[in-house]
């Protein structure tokens, strides 16, 4: 079956939004192709989404819908990763369920890639932030350093929110690691990509999912993902603390020779002792960090496990 645009809507947590977005993603649609699907991937909610979804499935069958529903809570990048292989599209988009991303924009980014084939791929990045500054600027620090240490052009403020050909989607699909930075596999991937912005609106319902602390740890992620700069960090600061430790002995030597004062040894070597101590931890932690994700690696768990999956096609698919 020929399908012309795929919208892939990852959900946690959405029972007050899903039946808003499938309204106003019908609404964008209609005059540009209806030949569209929606997939929704239910990322183990534990509100009424799957209840509404399945309401939604079932009293519309006029629209290619389908439902993934995970057996638990996998995460954003594993409900992304459902979506793509579960996707038909020419064109597959990945937007988020609580319509600040509004589908309107979907659309626009079909459009282009309908006008310019030598694009394969349009992100989009909000126009204007409505966060604060200081998240708004540990962000754009983020994408700055990680871009540096990785040497992937990483475009600042870019989201998920994007849509991609089918080769692009083909191609991520293809990439077998489990622990998935999105962002960064948009960018390590290749292919031409077009930014464009957009005006992110309020949330229709329910609250944000992403608290300072879940930033943070996937700002982590996407750091031991795409570079290995912090393994290099000891011999870095081994040459660092190697210096300072000489300019230290040479210092108490000048006091001792040139001064009528007299140089504590041991306050340089208790300030010694647990500085160094201090670094061997931190950089013990950054190893573990490394050893932890090649661990879960090497188990080859699945992405994600769905443990039910609703469609308009004959065949019930359960890939995982």
């Amino acid at each position: 079956m020929n399908i012309k645009h795929s919208l892939v809507v990852p959900c946690y947590n959405e029972e007050g939004n899903v039946e808003n977005f499938l309204n106003e993603a019908k609404a964008a649609m209609a005059g540009y192709t209806d030949s569209y699907e929606i997939i929704f991937v239910n990322d183990g909610s534990n509100d009424g989404t799957d209840k509404n979804l399945k309401k939604i499935w079932h009293e519309n069958k006029d629209v290619r819908i389908k439902i993934v529903s995970f057996s638990r809570n996998f995460g954003k990048e594993a409900a992304i990763y459902a979506g793509l292989s579960n996707a038909n599209g020419e064109y597959i988009t990945v937007i988020d369920a609580d319509l600040q991303q509004d589908p309107v924009y979907a659309v626009q980014m079909g459009k282009i890639l309908d006008e310019n084939p030598e694009y394969d791929m349009v992100a989009a990045y909000q126009a204007e932030r409505k966060e604060g500054k200081l998240k708004s600027g540990l962000k754009t620090l983020f994408y700055k350093l990680i871009s540096k240490a990785s040497k992937i052009d990483f475009v600042t403020d870019a989201s998920d929110f994007r849509t991609m050909r089918r080769c692009v989607a083909d191609t991520i699909v293809a990439l077998p690691e489990y622990h998935r930075f999105s962002k960064g596999i948009f960018s390590w991937v290749g292919y031409n990509t077009y930014t464009m912005p957009y005006d992110v609106r309020d949330r229709v319902s329910g609250e944000t999912k992403w608290s300072f602390m879940k930033l943070l740890r996937y700002a982590l992620d996407g750091i031991v993902a795409y570079t290995d700069l912090p393994l290099k960090l000891p011999l870095y600061t081994s040459i660092f603390t190697g210096i300072l430790s000489l300019i230290v002995v040479i210092c108490a030597i000048i006091i001792d020779v040139f001064s009528s004062h007299i140089a504590s040894p041991w306050a340089y070597l208790i300030g010694a002792v647990l500085f160094v101590s201090s670094l061997i931890c931190a950089m013990i932690g950054i190893l573990a960090c490394y050893i932890g994700k090649i661990h879960s690696e090497v188990k080859h768990r699945p992405i994600y496990i769905a443990k039910e999956i609703l469609t308009y096609e004959n065949d019930k698919k359960t890939d995982n």
